[in-house]
């Protein structure tokens, strides 16, 4: 089983190393201090298990678990964290299990089995990931990732399988749909067509084009974006209230 172990305090590191070390057929393939090398660190190792603290620094171990549960294959996570406040979050995020330090021997070789029988192929549950929302979108690149604050985010253009994030350091493709991004950022964008959701903050104005058609003009767009018909109404009252 290889695993990756995230906790920004290097006793807690420490101790997970050396417990780990008398359980059989484990191998520690990488160390991180936040949610943001557990996420690296993933993408790189495919890990089967990561051992993940929930209070870090940046990222933490609920929005990290978010993103992994896209990864594919998907690691089992467990968290070990000093609070047992945080379990209903947890579990709702789809962990494993939830170890409270100091971890104990025989709790963390019961997670262990735990999550040999998630990798023998326990069916993975669907559901949502809890009520938090995401602070970043995550793009995968050849095996590493890029993590893309959502504050940058200027809109968002599906593209076949893929939807594009045009952000404030350049595009990237994630492997999400535009439904879901909308069902959970619809507070932060609005729909303008069909396959394109736009930062509501971006919208400077909406004018018509030579042929007709209405556009958006956006605060960082290179050129302005074409409103489907739809979608002109709702959007027209969204720029009133800007």
């Amino acid at each position: 089983m290889r695993v990756v172990i995230a906790d920004d305090e290097p006793l807690a590191r420490e101790r997970l190393r050396a417990l780990l070390a008398d359980q059989p057929g484990i191998e520690i393939v990488a160390e991180a201090v936040d949610g943001h090398e557990a996420l690296h660190a993933c993408a790189e190792h495919d890990p089967d298990l990561v051992l993940l603290d929930i209070a870090m620094p940046g990222i933490d171990g609920l929005e990290a678990a978010r993103h992994l549960a896209a990864f594919e294959p998907r690691p089992a996570v467990v968290f070990c964290t000093a609070y047992d406040a945080h379990a209903l979050s947890a579990f709702e995020a789809e962990a494993i299990d939830y170890l409270v330090k100091p971890v104990r021997p025989e709790r963390l070789a019961a997670a262990l089995e735990r999550v040999r029988t998630f990798a023998a192929g326990r069916e993975r549950a669907g559901g949502d990931h809890g009520d938090e929302l995401r602070t970043h979108l995550c793009a995968r690149l050849r095996g590493s990732l890029r993590l893309i604050p959502i504050d940058e985010v200027h809109y968002l253009h599906a593209e076949e399988k893929y939807v594009v994030v045009h952000h404030a350091r350049g595009e990237d493709l994630i492997e999400e749909s535009l439904k879901s991004l909308e069902e959970e950022f619809g507070e932060r964008f609005v729909r303008i067509h069909r396959n394109c959701l736009v930062a509501r903050h971006e919208i400077v104005e909406l004018r018509r084009a030579p042929d007709g058609h209405v556009q958006a003009v956006l605060r960082h767009g290179k050129q302005p974006l074409e409103v489907s018909r739809r979608c002109v109404s709702a959007l027209r009252e969204t720029v009133k209230h800007l």
